[in-house]
């Protein structure tokens, strides 16, 4: 158990630039203390004293602000920064070297039993105010940002942000939101741009056919009204009639 002890204190000190000494870690840090607590709780919880075991962890939680139930299992140098607000459902399992800011919610969906908390892999990182929700799975040394929402599994060393949570950076290569693979983590907001990019795309192509129309019978490459003959291509010039190309068959843009 001393061993235990010193690598939480150094976890905090390797972290944490406000840590200035082993006394400040020891007297001045809740999470560090729900981390303790949760290790008493746990052994209850393991050898059958259920109820002793939730009421020791409710007292941690009014000392603390930090709600860790007993049935939930903790890796190694575990550092919870801050920690007012974290809560870490029964069945969440958190693998060693990672770490949590306020305000954490490690949270189960719907009424079933059994494995329904998430479990963090070794070295993930989760933002302030962040929640991540049901049984999946973040990979190790994955960073969700802070106020996102996670529902879906995320691979190891990836960077998720968003509501709900989306992946912008995996194995250290940024992804262009434009060309997210939406259909994997459905985002309303990504399908937005796409069908932005899309409208543009074709806008583009049809002007650049005008102007090349137009130089080939010498017109101006920006023909006022007026200055061309038939309807249509006034209407062209202007910006309206023909001008906008209809949206393909299917699809559809709201905004």
């Amino acid at each position: 158990m001393p061993q235990r002890l010193r690598e939480d204190i150094r976890a905090v000190k390797e972290r944490d630039p406000a840590a200035v000494s082993t006394w400040s870690v020891l007297l001045n840090y809740p999470g560090l203390h729900a981390v303790w607590w949760h290790r008493v709780t746990s052994w209850l919880w393991r050898h059958g004293r259920l109820g002793l075991a939730r009421w020791l962890s409710q007292q941690a939680r009014f000392l603390t602000g930090v709600e860790i139930h007993p049935g939930a299992r903790i890796g190694r140098r575990f550092f919870i920064d801050h920690g007012m607000g974290v809560v870490i459902g029964e069945t969440s399992v958190i693998g060693d070297d990672v770490t949590i800011y306020q305000g954490v919610t490690l949270g189960g969906t719907g009424k079933a039993r059994g494995k329904r908390h998430p479990t963090l892999e070794d070295c993930v990182v989760v933002g302030v105010g962040a929640a991540v929700l049901g049984d999946i799975t973040i990979g190790a040394g994955s960073r969700v940002g802070g106020g996102a929402v996670v529902v879906n599994d995320v691979p190891p060393n990836c960077t998720v942000v968003g509501i709900p949570g989306r992946v912008v950076v995996r194995e250290g290569e940024r992804i262009d939101a434009i060309d997210l693979h939406h259909e994997d983590l459905p985002d309303p907001v990504v399908e937005m741009f796409r069908c932005v990019q899309r409208r543009i795309d074709r806008l583009e192509a049809r002007l650049a056919r005008d102007e090349a129309e137009g130089a080939e019978r010498g017109e101006p490459a920006f023909p006022v009204r007026g200055a061309v003959s038939s309807a249509g291509e006034v209407g062209a010039a202007a910006g309206g009639g023909d001008a906008t190309p209809p949206a393909t068959e299917g699809e559809t843009c709201t905004f």
